[in-house]
């Protein structure tokens, strides 16, 4: 990604590798105990869809460890990123980690230009340019390994119904949250001056519904000004753009300690 001073990553400490594999181990926790749990989670429950939105905001969680995880940021290691990466995007949905970095790293080379895969020059519907999205990045070896995830459940005795409400379900909609607020809400236009100079816009609400909406990544301007700075840190960023004497600490990327 880019490596200009404006850029420069905050130092790493463990946090990075600590969150991710809570996360991970967060959502594979909660998904077994979803499948394997029957009996206390009739389908016809409220209770049962309230974990399925806990799964999917943990799906989303995935998808942000492996973003992390393309800039760097989940650890000083290169491999320990790409292991981490790759293991949270195909937990996600059967994605090539490597195919990701290459499209992340054009998005942030010409965000909402012309070379942008994650832009749709066509329409601003949410729906057209969703559809545009998935088309991108939906690919054959993605949906055979999906396949073979379903069927691997179903072979080791979990019934098709509970796989489709507490895997496929979840994993759709932490899709649809990740595009919504990390994709359709930052970069659609019509553009303002203060999008300038990355084309991003960021959420103006508090920071407690920016971690529940999208784990900070709604603060889209922030990410974009420092992709060095882990999701975790973002919210430190925004604090620091509102504060005109801590502007230094935007323009370096520095977001702080934990």
């Amino acid at each position: 990604m880019e490596t200009s001073a404006r850029h420069r990553a905050p130092p790493l400490g463990p946090w990075g590798v600590v969150i991710a594999l809570v996360i991970i181990g967060a959502w594979g926790a909660h998904l077994t105990w979803m499948l394997m749990s029957p009996g206390w989670l009739p389908l016809d429950s409220p209770l049962t869809w309230m974990h399925v939105a806990f799964q999917a905001w943990l799906c989303t969680g995935l998808f942000i460890t492996g973003h992390d995880a393309m800039h760097g940021t989940v650890a000083r290691q290169g491999w320990v990123n790409e292991a981490v990466g790759t293991l949270a995007c195909f937990l996600f949905a059967g994605l090539s980690y490597r195919r990701l970095v290459l499209n992340h790293h054009a998005h942030h080379q010409h965000p909402t230009g012309d070379d942008d895969p994650d832009f749709s020059t066509r329409t601003q519907s949410f729906w057209p340019w969703l559809g545009t999205f998935m088309v991108r990045y939906t690919t054959l070896p993605q949906l055979g390994v999906m396949a073979a995830k379903f069927n691997v459940l179903v072979f080791l005795g979990v019934s098709q119904p509970r796989v489709l409400v507490f895997w496929v379900v979840p994993a759709v909609l932490g899709t649809l949250q990740l595009f919504y607020f990390g994709t359709y809400l930052p970069h659609r236009r019509p553009d303002t001056p203060d999008m300038a100079p990355h084309h991003a816009r960021t959420l103006p609400r508090n920071h407690a519904w920016a971690m529940l909406s999208c784990y900070f990544f709604g603060y889209h301007w922030e990410h974009h000004q420092s992709p060095g700075t882990p999701w975790w840190r973002l919210w430190r960023v925004k604090d620091a753009r509102a504060v005109p004497e801590r502007a230094g600490d935007v323009t370096a990327g520095d977001a702080g300690p934990l």
